[in-house]
């Protein structure tokens, strides 16, 4: 089994990838984005590459490439195929790996396949990343109570946004989980920028322990 971390969102678009590159570029990890929905312009292994400073050797391919941006499951019907479950095995890595999710947990990969019941065969920690803004208390409690269901290990949350110390002292009381850090938002966002901004909010005491080798 390798050793990594599994990483989520509580929806799409919040900012998961930017953390992904951030926290694979900190640990030289190996970076895999085994879906991908959407090929128009910079697909997510893209922008790992782009902001992580990993080598592209680092970046797996992914094992299913969808052309629309939607659900995969709609993707890949759109496209007659079929994803199966057998071709999103975590591959033997001597290194540690971060994987990133396709929108939230409960993502329809197929009609009878949830994204999470693969997050749940992987048995890897998963980070999830949780958006600071107004919604966010509902939405990543419902996440936790999902894994919790599945006996899978929640590693933590990550925030990203702007500060909002009430909302996340919520999360982390309620939910039980422990608050990772916050990403905010970046304005430039680059290699360096992100690299920096992860270095001040986050420990990478918290994340090595649970990749040693």
């Amino acid at each position: 089994m390798s050793a990594g971390f599994i990483v989520t969102g509580t929806d799409t678009g919040i900012g998961k990838t930017v953390f992904c590159a951030a926290l694979a570029g900190a640990l030289g990890a190996i970076y895999w984005k085994p879906i991908q929905s959407g090929l128009d312009g910079e697909t997510d292994s893209d922008t790992v590459k782009r902001l992580s400073g990993l080598p592209s050797n680092r970046i797996l391919p992914e094992a299913y490439r969808l052309t629309l941006p939607a659900s995969p499951h709609i993707a890949a019907a759109r496209e007659g195929i079929a994803i199966e479950a057998h071709r999103l095995s975590v591959p033997k890595l001597a290194d540690p790996v971060v994987i990133e999710g396709a929108g939230g947990l409960l993502v329809p990969l197929s009609q009878d396949l949830l994204q999470i019941e693969m997050f749940a065969s992987w048995k890897l920690p998963v980070i999830l990343c949780a958006r600071t803004a107004i919604g966010t208390i509902n939405h990543t409690l419902l996440s936790i109570e999902a894994m919790a269901a599945r006996n899978i290990l929640v590693h933590g949350v990550a925030f990203i946004g702007d500060e909002a110390k009430e909302v996340e002292n919520t999360i982390v009381a309620v939910g039980e989980a422990r608050r990772l850090g916050r990403l905010p938002f970046l304005e430039p966002l680059s290699a360096g920028s992100l690299a920096d901004a992860f270095r001040k909010a986050f420990h990478l005491d918290n994340f090595t322990a649970r990749v040693a080798v």
